[in-house]
């Protein structure tokens, strides 16, 4: 698996905790940026991992700004996009079971990194069921 990762100023210090976890479990994740905590426009992060995610450079997306809010609506604005904001275990569970979401979003000012850990690994052992999901996931797909 494939992790892509970025977030604005407000999720820089979690993004940055993050990408040193993930290396430490010698999972391969592409930082897409910011790169300092310096005021950016959240926008610009999730369009960036949007497209990251829909051209099939990476399996999954985690995007964090600060409350989790603005970036989540923001990347939900692409058609094939299922961006989740997580927090807590079962919501990381329904966002793969139900959802199928192919980016995770997080609040870098609202959320503990320890936290988050559980939530992606949870994310992770789950299963998308597929079925009536699937054909609810089709209905958000239409335009």
């Amino acid at each position: 698996m494939k992790i892509a990762i970025a977030s604005d100023h407000g999720g820089f210090e979690l993004k940055q905790k993050l990408i040193t976890y993930f290396k430490t479990q010698n999972v391969p994740i592409d930082d897409l940026g910011t790169h300092s905590p310096d005021s950016v426009d959240y926008p610009d992060y999730a369009h960036k991992i949007a497209a990251y995610i829909l051209n099939r450079k990476a399996d999954l997306g985690i995007l964090i700004c600060g409350t989790g809010i603005g970036a989540s609506i923001a990347a939900n604005r692409h058609k094939g996009i299922r961006a989740a904001l997580v927090y807590n275990n079962f919501v990381a569970e329904m966002a793969k079971k139900h959802n199928d979401a192919n980016i995770l979003v997080f609040g870098g000012r609202t959320m503990d990194f320890d936290d988050v850990v559980s939530y992606i690994t949870t994310f992770l052992n789950a299963s998308f069921e597929g079925g009536r999901h699937q054909k609810r996931i089709n209905k958000i797909e239409m335009e």
